[in-house]
């Protein structure tokens, strides 16, 4: 039996289990008439509320708790439904899903899609976004030789964001470079743009063309290797948690820095959900001295362990094929490639990770059971 008991700041509600408590502006906050009906958007308006909110009656009826507030306002609230939030626990989100680390032998076993495929089929997009979230990395064949062919796979997932490079970026060799990544240079394992406030989420790189002697593609799961250095070397990993370092890009340009943490950790489960890591992005270590004694042996000990073969996933990108990952998971970057060997031509825009994961709730929500 339900029983419910008036308090001055809120109610006592009494389930099969336990009793609960629910705060009086929570419950109004939360009135179904609080929600437009077609937005979905709250348009109540808690602050015009009194200091002193309260009911004046309430009665479960009907697998319903019914209350009656003080200027006469009726609320009716599932008993199911307030059970559901009656612990103060993170509800569940499909989008929270548990990373699958990987290792250098990964590059047989990831995750491939057909770009004809994915734009004429949700449900594929569905698994493509869910490949995404649980390794962080796959790659799309089929692209067509085109500017258009990117963004429109872009846009399956999300709206291209843009950097200071701009809403696309061309990766080749080129006179005067502003960036190492525009050179025949071999590429030190990185994340991109950590200098931004908010570093781009989702990576995707084209290739257009590449037949370069070398040049070969370099991947890192950099949340297996966190995963590693918390276990062998916790001081370590908490400090790479606890201190945000200086990251800077200048050009004639641009003067760009922000302060990242190096190892970042997910709210919602806990987990190392991403890294902010790139030596010629990163600034000045401005902590006193004494925290450098700690903080380049922990810097040093993460940067050689993603260097490691066991990590280190080697291959090369063809035309025709995509790369996409989770720029705030894993790091990557590039062997030398002989410069007029053949031309080398990579096309690169962003998405934010907040569209993948909405993108991914929606499709999973209509598709449940992916491509079959």
């Amino acid at each position: 039996m339900n029983t419910v008991k008036l308090l001055e700041t809120g109610l006592e509600l009494t389930f099969p289990q336990a009793t609960a408590y629910f705060n009086y502006f929570w419950l109004r906050d939360n009135c179904a008439t609080s929600w437009d009906s077609v937005t979905q958007e709250r348009t109540f308006d808690v602050l015009e509320e009194p200091d002193d909110l309260s009911a004046q009656h309430a009665e479960v009826v009907s697998g319903d708790l019914k209350l009656v507030w003080q200027d006469g306002h009726q609320s009716l609230f599932s008993l199911a439904w307030l059970e559901r939030w009656s612990n103060g626990e993170y509800l569940p989100d499909i989008a929270v899903r548990t990373r699958v680390p990987w290792y250098s032998d990964h590059y047989s076993k990831m995750a491939r899609f057909d770009y004809t495929d994915l734009v004429n089929n949700p449900a594929s997009v569905a698994d493509w976004t869910e490949s995404l979230l649980d390794e962080g990395v796959s790659i799309v064949q089929g692209l067509p030789d085109s500017n258009e062919g990117l963004k429109d796979l872009c846009n399956l997932i999300g709206t291209v964001r843009a950097s200071f490079s701009g809403h696309e970026f061309d990766v080749f060799s080129k006179a005067d470079p502003e960036n190492l990544a525009y050179t025949s240079k071999s590429l030190e394992l990185h994340t991109d743009l950590p200098p931004e406030e908010l570093p781009p989420g989702v990576q995707f790189l084209h290739c257009r063309i590449n037949d370069a002697e070398g040049g070969d593609s370099l991947f890192v799961d950099a949340m297996a290797v966190a995963n590693k250095l918390k276990a062998e070397f916790p001081e370590h990993f908490k400090l790479l948690t606890e201190l945000r370092v200086p990251f800077r890009y200048t050009t004639k340009d641009h003067d760009v820095r922000s302060r990242q943490f190096i190892i970042e950790i997910d709210a919602n489960n806990g987990e190392v959900s991403g890294v902010n890591f790139s030596q010629h992005l990163s600034g000045i270590f401005d902590f006193d001295q004494k925290i450098m004694d700690a903080l380049y042996p922990a810097f040093r000990q993460f940067g050689r362990m993603m260097q490691d073969p066991k990590y280190l996933m080697k291959f090369r990108l063809h035309a025709g094929e995509c790369i996409v990952f989770d720029n705030h998971r894993i790091a990557h970057g590039r062997a030398a490639y002989l410069e007029g060997s053949g031309d080398r031509y990579l096309r690169g825009c962003y998405v934010d990770r907040g569209e993948l994961r909405s993108k991914y709730r929606v499709l999973r929500a209509k598709y449940p059971n992916g491509a079959e």
